[in-house]
């Protein structure tokens, strides 16, 4: 989840909503990529997961990390609940799974080795005080009375809000995990294709990455359980957003789609003000039921975008929000995944002919079989173990057209990191599917397996 933004003055015309996601064009020299992931928190001798407080704990944790690796804390109404270090930060989600929002960095090379250090500091904490750490999309066995809301303002509203509009909101906030990508755009035709191309191919990235089989101890019937939840969390900030892929679409079309996302909340003062299902246009008449007479900054117009949760995301940046959190392997490959597809042009449109002729009626089916099937679906006779191995493709001519060398020069390309997809393309297995076949074969049906097994 996102820390609050600051630094905008007040917005005193319209038109200044659109000129803020307008800010992020950058020219191609300039694009960078920034790699967030999720990873659930547990107690090893009894898998259950970790209470903010206590000798192991979230808490426990983070103060490890500052006190051992220089991180500078992230404090709120006197708790401990982030970090930051040289444009990277670690955060909580709402059930106490840790986040890397990483710095934005120019190669793969350099987010993998980023991943790297981090995982290798938070195993060094974590094992001395007996905690383990898990990369899965669900919690598999954990229930909501068992996961522990972190102390965070934004969390306490958004939890109180979530049984109003959908009915698995909660399963979302503290029983699920992700790994997104966050990449830029030259330009407003350049962030329409880009989000076209995120949109419509956002359920080949669910179904390459499911790994959440389990839930509540239970196989659930999905390779995806984590994108079952979001298809039901809130209609209004969810989604395939199909105005995407309408003619004129632009800044200041999306802009229109955010003002008719409810409001979660205003930050003011340090503290979080309830502004539940309250309206943004009533926001900039000084008509917010919550702060009467007042009107927003562009700090609460960025901190207003972080509240839409559809598959791709538009801020200054686009962000990839369809995979499940995963093994390490995976962390590096949903970056060279979508890097490779959208930042050279010839895979771009390689990429958008691959879908451009597909109705809202399709992307949503895809939406919905990938959670389901993984790379098993089908939809109007197409495949998408067909469609997958064609993206991988790409991505790989993609990242081979980037030419941007690691080790010192000694790898000349990016491409080494889709070998985690090629392998699932040439199997037809996820990391769902493995799961399953141990679960079904080598561990009889002992979830527990699962813990020493798949942990970082």
């Amino acid at each position: 989840m996102s820390i609050p933004q600051s630094g905008g003055g007040p917005i005193e015309r319209h038109e200044q909503l659109a000129e803020f996601l307008a800010k992020g064009c950058r020219p191609k020299a300039d694009w960078r990529i920034g790699t967030e992931h999720e990873k659930f928190g547990y107690c090893k001798d009894t898998h259950k997961p970790l209470p903010f407080h206590g000798e192991r704990s979230i808490e426990a944790v983070l103060s490890g990390l500052r006190d051992r690796y220089g991180w500078a804390p992230v404090t709120e109404g006197g708790f401990l609940i982030g970090l930051e270090k040289d444009g990277a930060n670690v955060s909580l989600e709402p059930g106490g799974a840790l986040e890397l929002s990483g710095a934005p960095v120019e190669t793969i090379h350099q987010t993998c080795d980023e991943v790297n250090s981090h995982l290798a500091e938070v195993k060094s904490i974590a094992d001395e005080i007996g905690v383990g750490f898990i990369g899965l999309g669900a919690a598999p066995e954990w229930s909501h009375d068992e996961m522990p809301l972190m102390p965070k303002g934004r969390y306490k509203l958004m939890d109180a809000y979530m049984d109003k509009v959908g009915t698995s909101g909660k399963m979302m906030m503290r029983r699920t995990c992700t790994v997104q990508v966050n990449l830029d755009f030259a330009s407003e035709p350049d962030m329409v294709q880009k989000m076209r191309v995120a949109i419509a191919l956002q359920p080949v990235a669910t179904a390459l990455f499911a790994n959440s089989p389990f839930f509540e101890g239970k196989v659930n019937g999905h390779k995806s359980w984590r994108a079952r939840i979001w298809r039901h969390l809130d209609d209004a900030r969810t989604g395939m957003l199909p105005f995407v892929f309408e003619e004129g679409f632009g800044f200041e079309r999306y802009v229109e789609y955010m003002l008719d996302v409810p409001m979660y909340f205003v930050y003011r003062d340090g503290k979080y003000v309830d502004a539940l299902g309250q309206s943004f246009r009533d926001f900039l008449k000084g008509q917010l039921p919550a702060l009467p007479g007042e009107t927003p900054t562009l700090s609460d117009w960025a901190d207003h975008l972080t509240t839409a949760f559809p598959e791709a995301r538009l801020k200054q940046f686009i962000e990839m929000r369809g995979a499940d959190g995963g093994p390490w392997r995976r962390l590096c490959a949903l970056p060279a995944f979508w890097v490779g597809l959208t930042y050279d042009q010839t895979a771009l449109d390689a990429a958008w002919d691959l879908c451009k002729d597909w109705d809202e009626e399709t992307r949503n089916a895809w939406r919905v079989e990938a959670s389901i099937h993984g790379l098993q679906a089908k939809v109007n006779c197409q495949s998408m173990h067909d469609i997958a191995r064609e993206c991988v493709k790409i991505a790989e001519v993609g990242l081979k057209n980037r030419a941007m060398p690691g080790a010192g020069g000694m790898v000349p390309d990016e491409t080494h990191f889709l070998n985690a997809l090629k392998e699932s393309i040439e199997t037809g297995k996820t990391p769902a599917d493995e799961l399953l076949d141990q679960y079904h074969g080598a561990w009889g049906g002992d979830l527990s397996k699962i813990y020493d097994e798949f942990s970082y």
